[in-house]
């Protein structure tokens, strides 16, 4: 248990001998509890208000503090680890830094990356789908945006305690999909991505595009994808052998993306064995009243309580939607592995398709649909003309991540840097992915974004190549510590109690809490921003604290101590917010 948790759980009892006292019935938590941080330090390192108990004890705010206050000084187990005092309507808690520092210390240093474990999603099954890429073009930046915010929360949930599955469903069927084939069935001479020396999903991408050159010339280009379409779906053979090469093009590719930038599934989803799934279900409660049936054969379904609109299921000549898919893919996801928890990771412009999603599943009957999710986000875009676009109109994910990767390797040539960081290549390749990856997620996902490479690529700031910086200083450090005074000292945390090893400390007790928030609200800029205060934390301590320096061996080996706490932290916090870490930059 954290120590601010701790501190709750001794205001909530000190608040209920209070109340007993003054013969008012309580039954207060420690849930109930606020915990804040002092605006200003001298004011002490957690306070606690308590205006919310204004109403039931019928005192002034600073009047129940003062009760509360001495109750808890009575304690002497409390002040072990801290002093209360009340300060207006406020219980401000002055913690006591030696104990609390080798609290700490003692538990990074022992448990490692468990530390950071709350615990709180303990023996829950969470599915998290995301990416959801179509196979006539290669992944893109929006992708990009949505696959790492899909690896990041399931690695935090996991985290957590939960039990995930990662799961990708793959739009592999449609007249889009035909518009490629189409192409390539015209114009593609036999070639092959091997032939062309091409990674495979930008090979079918090219027919796409050429798709689009063919349908500006007149609308007999859509007629036939239409037609191909239908051949397609009554099984013609010759079609089908073309869909099955291309898709395995495209799938083929994307997974090199998804291996290259550390996206990884548990279970592929396709459309095409799935898209047929709805209908059952939207028959089954078309009998039981749920839907309704128009004059042409539709099959609908009213909202308009639920403050929705009304929704067609089946068109009137039996074909399903996206919305009936949805409902078939969701009802055999739950069959195949049974979630607690259903999270989708999809763009803000589905926000009123879930809505619809859920509604309709909910009244299918089915108990866990009241657990679905949207993690919805928004658009990300590049300043106009900074990277080339192998379309023309989107930029490929490929395309932007060897942008970056150029524009890292020639940071480290011009910082003479090669020799020091040895595979300049690969490390730069990290580097491009630290970058990328944080910018994405420092962002609240619900806010649309602009990504700016260079901004991205800053070895100072707020970004991701600081972070590995601060990684790679403090594992550069810990190199030269062996045969030290640092390395031969004895650990005595109480030795600890500059301001800025106090503050790191503090920051790094912090850690579960950072990991809990970021699960809760499905949001991982909790976890860039904690990474950023840690390591503007650790490069204060370390301008104002010398380590292997330091005056006195014990001193330094406490230093030292704090040190490689910091650096399970960060390891930890960058893995699950999918920055690469590197021992050397």
């Amino acid at each position: 248990m954290n120590v601010k948790d701790s501190w709750k759980i001794r205001v909530a009892d000190a608040l209920n001998r209070a109340a007993a006292e003054a013969g008012i019935e309580a039954n207060i938590q420690a849930s109930d509890i606020i915990a804040e941080i002092p605006p200003m330090p001298e004011l002490g390192d957690l306070g606690f208000p308590m205006f919310s108990f204004a109403k039931l004890f019928k005192k002034a705010p600073p009047l129940i503090a003062a009760s509360v206050a001495e109750k808890l000084l009575s304690n002497p187990e409390a002040q072990k680890i801290g002093t209360p005092a009340a300060q207006g309507p406020y219980i401000n808690v002055r913690l006591n830094r030696k104990e609390i520092a080798a609290q700490i210390l003692d538990a990074v240093l022992n448990e490692k990356t468990r530390y950071g474990r709350p615990g709180n999603m303990d023996n829950t099954r969470i599915m998290v789908e995301f990416s959801s890429p179509n196979t006539n073009k290669p992944l893109h930046l929006g992708h990009l945006r949505n696959d790492v915010l899909g690896e990041s929360i399931s690695r935090i949930l996991a985290a957590c305690g939960a039990e995930v599955r990662k799961v990708c469903i793959i739009n592999d069927r449609g007249v889009h999909i035909c518009k490629s084939m189409l192409a390539y069935k015209e114009y593609g001479e036999g070639k092959t991505p091997e032939s062309e020396q091409i990674k495979s999903d930008h090979f079918v991408g090219k027919w796409y595009v050429k798709f689009n050159e063919m349908s500006k010339a007149g609308p007999a280009a859509d007629e036939r994808a239409q037609e191909m379409l239908r051949e397609w779906e009554a099984g013609d053979a010759e079609t089908v052998a073309l869909w099955k090469k291309m898709n395995g093009w495209a799938v083929n590719g994307m997974k090199e993306t998804y291996e290259r930038t550390g996206i990884s599934f548990d279970q592929y989803y396709y459309e095409s064995q799935t898209y047929l799934e709805g209908k059952d279900e939207v028959l089954k409660g078309l009998e039981k009243g749920i839907f309704y049936k128009e004059e042409d054969g539709a099959v609908w379904i009213d909202l308009t309580e639920e403050k929705l609109d009304k929704k067609v299921l089946l068109r009137k000549d039996g074909t399903s939607l996206y919305v009936t898919q949805d409902i078939g893919t969701a009802i055999s996801r739950h069959r195949d592995w049974e979630f607690d928890r259903l999270v989708y990771v999809v763009g803000s412009e589905q926000n009123y398709h879930f809505q619809v999603l859920f509604t309709i599943l909910k009244k299918l009957g089915f108990e866990w649909a009241k657990n679905l999710y949207h993690l919805s986000y928004g658009m990300v875009n590049l300043p106009h003309g900074k990277m080339k676009s192998r379309e023309g109109t989107v930029v490929d994910a490929d395309d932007l991540l060897d942008n970056l990767a150029e524009m890292a390797l020639a940071e480290i040539r011009e910082k003479d840097r090669e020799e020091a960081v040895g595979d300049s290549a690969g490390v730069s390749e990290k580097i491009a992915l630290g970058a990328l990856h944080y910018y994405l997620l420092s962002v609240d996902p619900v806010k649309d974004m602009l990504f700016n490479p260079e901004e991205s690529l800053s070895f100072n700031g707020n970004t991701g190549p600081y972070l590995q910086y601060m990684g790679a200083r403090i594992s550069s450090m810990l190199r030269k510590a062996d045969g030290t005074a640092a390395s031969n000292g004895t650990i005595k945390p109480e030795l600890l109690t500059e301001d800025a090893e106090w503050e790191l400390i503090k920051t790094i007790e912090a850690y579960p809490d950072a990991v809990a928030n970021a699960a809760a609200k499905m949001n991982p800029s909790f976890l860039t921003a904690y990474l950023y205060e840690l390591s503007k934390g650790f490069s204060r301590f370390y301008h104002d604290c010398p380590i292997l320096n330091a005056p006195e061996e014990n001193l330094a080996a406490a230093r030292l101590a704090l040190s490689k706490a910091v650096l399970v932290i960060l390891k930890d916090a960058l893995n699950l917010v999918c920055i690469p870490f590197l021992e050397a930059m």
